[in-house]
């Protein structure tokens, strides 16, 4: 079965996380993606040697492409690019600022020459701003645009434990560029999409910053609990397993007090009757809870939230999930051998996506230089 954007041609000049984020997706959605990489590869193949010796960030986000390493300073191998970019459908980039516009390649030029191609620059701090031209790394961002203030204990800031700046950055990219293939079907033209990791930070930002500019609250750091919302984070019962436990709205909290914690009254105490009561008193509020969870082993707990309908989750860690009752797997070749991997997010009513094999470096050199180098 044919697959959403078969045809489309990428040419995708990346390396790191936010575009090869981007340019992987496509790929799975069917696009042909020319990787370029430079001498040595994309600098991500060396983060690790975790998947059957090769980087753990590389096998996941590189996927069904096609590597090719060219020399951009060398005229011939500029002019094998330049023939790639003539029959390209979309073009990806996060070279360093101004690197691509040095080198020719601008993404303006390029849609000038080739009025439907489709251009995606990817950018620390984005196009325009006194701050255009610095270099930009995931934990960086997670410092400037405010999200490590917010991330930690009392005790301290904290970073989000997977590159969250770079993987909203290439999810941004990725729902943008589609946006843009639709648009040249009604239009017939290309458009520029540019995308940012500071930008897309400042997006998921907006949460916590309109707590700050219009509701006169700062989001403190808590944890594992909700800043503006409680009952909301970790408790532990008998014998010490830890469950998130999350209470949305006022008939949920009485519900939970009555079918779980045994404690109808709870909800008509003036210092819990309201969300914004019980968050203005987290500190009683979630000792009550503790009070009557700790005394409750985990199967009678698990056994009374499920039957009251409370939303709750147990901790977990990293070695535990992969048995996850709920994990879906994919299997996908690596140069070193097949690995399993958690599946992506999206399913299809269609039929199942096949993945296909990591590249190894160069391996498709001679091939996209015998078809784009004539």
């Amino acid at each position: 079965m044919a697959k959403p954007l078969q045809g489309l041609l990428v040419v995708a000049l990346e390396q790191a996380v936010a575009a090869p984020y981007a340019s992987c997706r496509l790929a799975d959605a069917g696009a042909r993606v020319i990787k370029l990489e430079r001498e040595g590869g994309d600098f991500a193949r060396g983060y690790d040697r975790f998947a059957k010796g090769s980087s753990s960030y590389f096998v996941w986000l590189n996927r069904g492409k096609e590597s090719c390493r060219v020399d951009l300073k060398a005229p011939g191998d500029l002019a094998l690019v330049l023939a790639m970019l003539a029959k390209a459908d979309i073009f990806i980039q996060n070279l360093a600022p101004g690197a691509a516009d040095r080198l020719g390649i601008g993404s303006d030029s390029l849609r000038h020459q080739h009025p439907r191609l489709i251009t995606c620059d990817i950018s620390g701090y984005g196009s325009a701003g006194p701050m255009r031209d610095r270099k930009a790394y995931d934990l960086l961002v997670q410092a400037e645009s405010g999200l490590a203030s917010i991330t930690g204990t009392p005790e301290g800031p904290s970073r989000v434990g997977v590159s969250v700046c770079d993987i909203a950055t290439g999810m941004h990219a990725y729902e943008a560029i589609l946006e843009a293939v639709i648009g040249r079907v009604q239009s017939g033209r290309g458009t520029g999409v540019r995308v940012s990791l500071f930008h897309s930070m400042m997006d998921w930002m907006n949460v916590p910053w309109i707590a700050h500019a219009y509701g006169g609250r700062t989001p403190r750091r808590v944890g594992l609990a909700h800043p503006s919302i409680a009952p909301y984070g970790v408790f532990h019962c008998a014998g010490g397993a830890a469950f998130l436990i999350s209470i949305q709205n006022e008939a949920e909290w009485r519900v939970f007090c009555a079918e779980v914690l045994g404690a109808p009254q709870l909800a008509a105490d003036p210092r819990f009757r309201t969300n914004n009561d019980r968050v203005a008193n987290r500190g009683e509020t979630d000792a009550a809870v503790q009070d009557v969870l700790g005394r409750l082993d985990a199967g009678t707990l698990t056994g009374c939230l499920d039957r009251a309908g409370i939303a709750y989750g147990q901790m977990a860690e990293v070695a535990d999930i992969d048995r996850h009752p709920q994990a879906r797997f994919i299997t996908v070749e690596t140069p070193g051998g097949p690995l399993k991997l958690f599946a992506p997010s999206a399913e299809f009513t269609d039929g199942q996506r096949d993945y296909a094999p990591v590249p190894a470096l160069g391996s498709h050199d001679a091939a996209l230089r015998e078809e784009f180098g004539r």
